[in-house]
């Protein structure tokens, strides 16, 4: 397997290790482990006691990272789970309590390039979506099957496009012709309800709602957010961190809600008052950073388990 380098840019990296001040014998969960982008750079800080638990629902990223993250001196446990699954995956590992939980909510260009995923209407691929090749619902089948009200409330929820009951239409008419079963069929399908005109004064491509909304559902993106958020205070350390990195309003008003609702019982400290976002320069090199929003928090005491 060809991974002599990363390829993936990882977003806020700098800042990120700036924040965190990790003990040497540190445990850390990376529960986007991706290409181990973020875990290089905090590992570095690590000694040969520390321990970094990677999870990614994709098995080539855990080949990547085991592949990247060899040198390190610390303690590298990867493992092929959604991070829904936190608690359970590091109780399998023995591991109770951890002082430093990391998710990347941020989809790679790796994926987003590879037609196995399906994720991009720049290019035509099978319409799929699934990150995680173990789930069963395909984007092609909610795009063919769902009717047409369940199709517009799921793209204005997860997609948060006003013109969703348009894009609906369109879909359900076109279906009724063929199936539709690329990327570059859907994205189309999309232009066409947008009209030549409004597609033209968007500032984004016009499929751009309708893929993330199909993505967000086709792998329970908000849901796996929920379920990590709920497990974290219970994991962390007393004066451990969670940084969350996220790429949309709807993943960004999840974590900020959960940190301000664990400040106010006090089982949290918010580090960063207001998300940090990356710096003109971080965008110019990474075009994909410029929606990326960081939050932290610092555990503060004893978090005492609902079972």
């Amino acid at each position: 397997m060809n991974g002599s380098k990363i390829e993936h840019t990882p977003v806020l990296a700098g800042t990120l290790a700036e924040q965190i001040k990790l003990p040497s014998d540190g445990v850390v969960v990376d529960a986007t482990i991706g290409q181990g982008s973020h875990s290089l750079l905090l590992g570095r800080t690590l000694g040969p006691e520390a321990v970094i638990v990677g999870l990614d629902v994709d098995i080539n990223a855990v080949q990547r990272a085991q592949f990247n993250l060899k040198e390190l001196a610390c303690n590298i446990i990867l493992i092929h789970s959604n991070f829904a699954r936190i608690k359970e995956q590091l109780h399998q590992q023995g591991i109770k309590k951890v002082d430093f939980i990391l998710a990347d909510l941020g989809v790679s260009s790796q994926q987003l390039a590879n037609s196995e995923f399906g994720l991009s209407f720049q290019t035509n691929m099978p319409l799929d979506m699934r990150i995680d090749k173990r789930l069963k619902r395909t984007a092609a089948d909610i795009v063919n099957k769902l009717d047409e009200k369940s199709l517009a409330d799921l793209i204005y929820r997860f997609g948060q496009d006003r013109a969703s009951r348009r894009i609906a239409r369109f879909i359900v008419r076109h279906r009724k012709v063929e199936p539709i079963q690329t990327t570059g069929q859907l994205a189309g399908i999309v232009c066409k309800a947008f009209g030549e005109k409004r597609g033209r004064r968007s500032r984004i491509h016009p499929a751009t709602r309708t893929f993330q909304a199909l993505r967000i559902a086709v792998n329970n993106e908000l849901e796996n957010l929920s379920k990590l958020l709920a497990s974290a205070p219970d994991l962390l350390n007393k004066d451990g961190y969670i940084a969350i990195i996220s790429f949309h309003s709807l993943e960004d008003k999840l974590v900020k809600d959960d940190f301000r609702q664990n400040e106010k019982t006090g089982i949290y400290r918010i580090i960063t008052k207001k998300p940090i976002v990356p710096t003109q320069e971080e965008i110019r090199k990474n075009r994909r950073a410029r929606s990326a929003k960081l939050r932290i928090a610092q555990k503060q005491q004893h978090h005492y388990a609902i079972p």
